[in-house]
Order: structure tokens, then sequence, then C-alpha cells
């Protein structure tokens, strides 16, 4: 079940409040978790939306001192290797300067394609930047977004 299933559904007891929404992604915060996720809802995001969603994180984990972050990448299909590199490159060692270091993705299911692509990207960022803080972070793959908040 994708962030917006869960939240229709009931199927966690938190609250979850809607800090950013657009067509293409929104994030949530639950406060008493600490958590924030962040939603892609369609299944390609052009490098400008993935980086206005991402940038519009930051004032939102100051404000809520989110200690767990959470990317439900569910709906996506088609992997775009330059927003990855901004996001490895940029965001990460950003949010990990401001203490942010758990975090949790949830990759589509059945798609085993993109998953490989994700994996392939990974790779390429890692031999063009050695110095990459993903090694000191705490980011592990989940099945679920329950499954992520939960753990």
């Amino acid at each position: 079940m994708t962030t917006t299933e869960v939240i229709n559904e009931k199927k966690i007891q938190s609250s979850f409040n809607e800090v950013f929404s657009k067509e293409y992604g929104s994030l949530y915060v639950i406060e008493d978790k600490k958590i924030m996720i962040c939603e892609a809802k369609r299944e390609y995001l052009t490098i400008e939306e993935f980086q206005e969603m991402f940038n519009a994180t930051v004032p939102f984990i100051d404000e809520f001192k989110i200690e767990k972050f959470i990317f439900d990448k569910q709906n996506m299909r088609v992997f775009h290797q330059p927003s990855m590199e901004w996001y490895y490159v940029h965001w990460k060692k950003a949010m990990y300067e401001k203490g942010l270091k758990v975090h949790r993705k949830i990759l589509p299911q059945n798609q085993p394609q993109f998953n490989m692509a994700v994996e392939a990207g990974k790779n390429q960022i890692r031999m063009k930047h050695p110095d990459l803080v993903v090694d000191k972070l705490d980011m592990q793959y989940r099945n679920s977004v329950q499954e992520a908040i939960e753990d």
C-alpha cells in the first residue's frame, strides 16, 4: 500500500500531517514519531519536481525535528539518474549535516527493472563521488509504509 492508501484506509493510528502537496508528490509528518514521509505520486518526476519536493522537506525537518525519513517510491516506474545523483550528492549530505541519519525506502512492487536501474545508478554515483555520506547513514529498504514506520 502506498502512503496515500495507508492514510485513506486508516491503517496506522498515528496522525499524518500533510505539509506539502503537488500532483506529483506529497510530504507528510508524523509528529509524535518524528517521521517524515515523502511520497512520489507519479511514474516519473522531472528533476525540477524532484528537487522542489526534496527542497521543501528542509524547513519541516528542522521544525519537527525529524529523526526518520521515509521515501515511498511505489508509484514510480521510470528511473532518472540525474535526480538520483542530486539526491545522493547534495540532499542526503545536507540532511546528514542536520543530523538526519535514518532513511527508509519503499521500492515499487513487481518492478525488477526499476530496482535494478536504482542499484546500477547508485553504483555509478559511488564511483563518481567516493566521498558520499551514504555509508554513514542508516539507510534500509522496507516492503511497506507500515513496516518503515514501525522499525
